[in-house]
């Protein structure tokens, strides 16, 4: 397992904000305990990158950012500069799935809110549509995304939409932020789970969408993998346990694509554990 991920990341915060750099520091010495796993610090992402998925006038607005976004989404100071390099981090463990590797990208700020024009929901840049055209770039005919995060990836969504080498499925609480996702389309695939679904039904919804997605034989599968469908989170009402993740871990494991997975969601005390079962769960 290689593990991008640069500790200047949990350079920014305010107080309160559930999008906090304890996310982060928690976690690191938790997978660290792996003395086989590859740890590397990530390139920032390049203008051009970003312009895959962005305009440029939001490119621009985040460079120049002095008010914040919206009430989860400050102007933090060098917000900027922490954006590209988590999108640098996506882009590179992408091309390392490519390469047949598994990887993972512990960064933060998460990016699966960040639509074309507009940064939300604690995301700035979509990173893992970012990182799913940078790997079209580099040669890969098509490119799956599988979003387990517990909030609907409306960012990526709207990325990605009607691109038809990209496919995207999210398994998301609804009725809850951002009020998106209620429906299918072309290339997306929606699964809005109700709060408080069974366990089993919200990990078999989880798994049709991966099996749907295996359908359409991409050349690489990208993960959105957020942990706050996780029973303990404080911002969802959902009923996934540790084993749970787990258990998702180990599909990637089993199936024949080249596979590489970006750290979302996950606001509880318990992340760092929930991150470890599903790495270890895929690398087992």
């Amino acid at each position: 397992m290689i593990i991008f991920h640069d500790p200047h990341c949990v350079e920014y915060s305010s107080a309160g904000h559930p999008e906090r750099p304890q996310r982060i520091t928690s976690t690191v010495p938790v997978l660290d305990r792996h003395r086989n796993w590859e740890w590397r610090e990530p390139q920032a992402a390049k203008e051009r990158n970003l312009l895959r998925a962005h305009s440029r006038d939001h490119v621009e607005q985040i460079r120049t950012a002095v008010h914040d976004f919206d009430a989860d989404t400050p102007a933090y100071p060098r917000i900027y500069h922490h954006a590209i390099s988590s999108a640098g981090a996506a882009i590179e463990t992408a091309l390392a799935g490519v390469r047949g590797e598994r990887a993972f990208s512990l960064m933060r700020p998460p990016g699966h809110h960040a639509t074309r024009n507009r940064a939300m929901g604690f995301c700035y840049f979509s990173n893992i549509a970012i990182a799913a055209l940078a790997a079209l770039d580099s040669g890969v005919e098509r490119v799956a995304i599988w979003d387990f995060d517990a909030h609907h990836g409306n960012g990526t969504e709207d990325v990605v939409a009607h691109n038809p080498r990209l496919n995207f499925a999210s398994i998301h609480q609804f009725p809850a932020y951002p009020g998106t996702g209620a429906q299918s389309f072309a290339n997306i695939d929606n699964y809005p789970v109700a709060p408080g679904t069974p366990r089993a039904e919200h990990v078999n919804a989880i798994e049709r969408a991966l099996q749907k997605l295996l359908l359409a034989k991409p050349g690489l599968l990208l993960v959105s993998a957020g942990f706050d469908a996780y029973s303990g989170d404080p911002l969802t009402e959902m009923t996934l346990e540790t084993e749970d993740f787990a258990t998702f871990g180990k599909w990637l494991a089993e199936i024949d694509v080249p596979a590489a997975a970006i750290l979302e969601g996950g606001y509880s005390d318990d992340l760092p554990e929930l991150i470890d079962a599903f790495l270890t769960a895929w690398v087992s």
